[in-house]
């Protein structure tokens, strides 16, 4: 049988070891030009002042201009305080939900498992607004049920304490149950056999979760670790929607002043400097964690 011209010609044209490369070809130009082409220009950014619209070179004169930069340090302070406080909660209560959730003594698995996913994929405007009515120091349902137990009335988002500690309650109530589905997934995965095996030789439920459940979910623990603080540190829409940074900028996070910085205040050149050192900041924590975490 004679195969049809056309289809020969076709063959000719089409290289099985090139075909792939036509396929990524699309996806590797958007990458360049929605990724690659902006960090690079950041960069470039982040040597440059801006006078209108005109740029022109300051060399280093960014990065040094922000290591003496008081407000710089009282973000980082801030964000690495609501780090260290939330992350661990968050992936306590997660880890302990994933465990209840995980048991046949709890029913209802599923419709618990999405109540908890819930707030991830709920509209985080619509939420914090939820909250600053909650928060609300006069009128709001946090004062009113501490009132019942006779607690005096709490300035939420005005105090500075008290604003860090509302940041971190929404942060936690809306990160718990993403990370509560990871843990899931990796209980899942834990071979029955052991507790099994550990039942039979005594062991409570206790020991199984910190003998068993903890050393087997080690990998999730790294992932969830490192994604949470990566998050912490990015923190913005929490900050900026609640408090807005303040008051006295007691809950200013880096990505919030970066964000002034460059649309508030038209320094981009600044707020490009700010961005490499949070990747920096991010890069090297992100090292240590998976190093500390990993050998341990």
């Amino acid at each position: 049988m004679k195969k049809n011209n056309s289809t020969i010609k076709h063959n000719k044209l089409i290289n099985p070891k090139t075909a792939p490369y036509y396929f990524l070809a699309p996806s590797v130009v958007l990458l360049v030009i929605f990724t690659l082409y902006p960090v690079i220009s950041s960069f470039i950014l982040s040597f440059q002042g801006m006078s209108g619209v005109d740029k022109y070179f300051v060399g280093f004169d960014n990065y040094i201009r922000l290591f003496k930069d008081p407000i710089f340090y009282k973000s980082l302070v801030n964000t690495f305080q609501i780090l260290i406080v939330q992350v661990p909660i968050m992936l306590s209560l997660a880890i302990l939900i994933a465990v209840g959730l995980n048991s046949s003594l709890i029913k209802f698995h599923g419709f618990f498992r999405v109540a908890y996913f819930l707030p991830a994929i709920t509209a985080l405007v619509a939420a914090s607004i939820i909250f600053m009515v909650i928060l609300d120091s006069n009128y709001g349902v946090a004062n009113y049920l501490l009132s019942l137990v006779g607690i005096d009335p709490i300035d939420w988002l005005n105090d500075p304490f008290w604003a860090k500690v509302s940041i971190i309650v929404v942060m936690t109530w809306r990160w718990t149950g993403y990370n509560m589905v990871i843990f899931l997934a990796g209980l899942q995965t834990i071979p029955k056999d052991l507790y099994e095996a550990a039942s039979i030789d005594g062991a409570g439920k206790v020991k199984q979760f910190f003998f068993i459940t903890i050393p087997q979910l080690k990998p999730v623990f790294i992932f969830t670790v490192v994604m949470s603080t990566i998050g912490t540190l990015q923190l913005f829409d929490e900050a900026y929607i609640l408090t807005t940074g303040g008051p006295n900028n007691a809950t200013m996070t880096i990505t919030l002043y970066l964000y002034e910085t460059g649309f508030k205040y038209f320094e981009f050149g600044y707020a490009s400097a700010l961005a490499y050192v949070l990747v920096v900041i991010i890069a090297i924590i992100s090292w240590v964690q998976m190093k500390v975490v990993g050998d341990s």
